[in-house]
């Protein structure tokens, strides 16, 4: 259980992959409760707009979470202008997919990069400011983390990773006053799955999803999940509540997983090695959506990504 609730108001709170999608979202949310945000992400336009809407109390800050530098030089850059961090929302992440043997090397390396070793270099920068507030970090995952399908292995290994690093961090702060929280996401309407579901060899992969599972969840569902998390300083934050459920039945649900995926795979497969006969493995295995457009166009690495 958290230690302490505590309200949003006067909180400075470190968002990062704030420019688009659920890092906007909840920075929206969040300044309308009385947090002053410290916005971090690649896109300057789309920072700026979002600080915009956020009011005066909000600060943005260019920088590649991957680059130890950048992100430091960012949580100094909040520090200078607020005094003092409460709070870290590690939100920054890209996604791509594909098979294992067929995937774009460099493309399964940077969603990893991206999404842990990123959302690292983020807490490990904050945490000393956060320790002294006694704060509270909150690490997004994805219900990937908890369920891992067939062509999903950057993403879902990179999620899985930053669930056990939070995990780990969170029984390594408490005595500190610190607490830990990790979000797991189902889809969520966000560019990135909606870049996704347009990407050619991916298009069909969720249509196969039946129930709520495959179903897409608005994103204002998250920005008040994530708000009220941050309230409550809470161990887990989910979207939609019944991956609660997954939480405690992940064992089962691995099993039925494998169990669907190998009906699935060969079709799938196919589809996605038409796709990079037609457009190269670099251009079909990079990260979706406008974010994952952003990320590629900073690198300079190769065609942006569709969405």
């Amino acid at each position: 259980m958290p230690s302490t609730t505590k309200p949003v108001s006067g909180q400075v709170v470190l968002v990062t992959g704030a420019a688009r999608g659920i890092g906007a979202a909840a920075a929206k949310q969040l300044a309308a409760r009385g947090a002053k945000l410290a916005l971090v992400g690649l896109e300057p336009g789309e920072l700026a707009s979002v600080a915009a809407e956020c009011g005066p109390d909000a600060a943005w800050f260019e920088a590649d979470v991957t680059d130890a530098q950048a992100i430091q030089a960012a949580v100094d850059g909040a520090v200078e202008r607020f005094g003092g961090i409460d709070v870290v929302i590690a939100n920054a992440g890209i996604a791509t997919g594909g098979s294992v043997r067929d995937i774009d090397p460099a493309a399964w390396e940077r969603v990893v990069e991206v999404n842990l070793l990123g959302s690292w270099r983020t807490v490990r920068a904050a945490l000393p400011h956060v320790i002294e507030r006694r704060g509270y970090v909150l690490q997004v995952a994805s219900v990937a983390a908890i369920a891992h399908a067939p062509f999903m292995s950057a993403y879902s290994a990179s999620k899985a990773g930053v669930e056990a690093f939070a995990d780990c961090l969170r029984t390594e702060v408490a005595h500190l006053g610190v607490d830990v929280g990790v979000a797991y996401f189902s889809w969520i309407d966000t560019d990135m799955v909606r870049g996704a579901d347009e990407r050619l060899g991916m298009a069909g992969m969720r249509q196969r999803i039946s129930g709520p599972i495959g179903k897409t969840y608005p994103l204002s569902d998250v920005a008040d999940a994530v708000t009220q998390g941050v309230e409550r300083r809470a161990r887990h934050v989910t979207v939609p509540s019944w991956v609660r459920a997954l939480i405690a039945l992940r064992g089962p649900l691995a099993t039925l997983l494998d169990r669907q995926g190998r009906r699935q795979v060969p079709a799938i497969e196919a589809q996605l090695r038409e796709a990079i006969a037609r457009e190269g493995a670099a251009a079909a295995s990079a990260p979706v959506g406008a974010g994952g457009a952003a990320d590629s166009a900073a690198r300079g690495a190769g065609e942006p990504a569709a969405g």
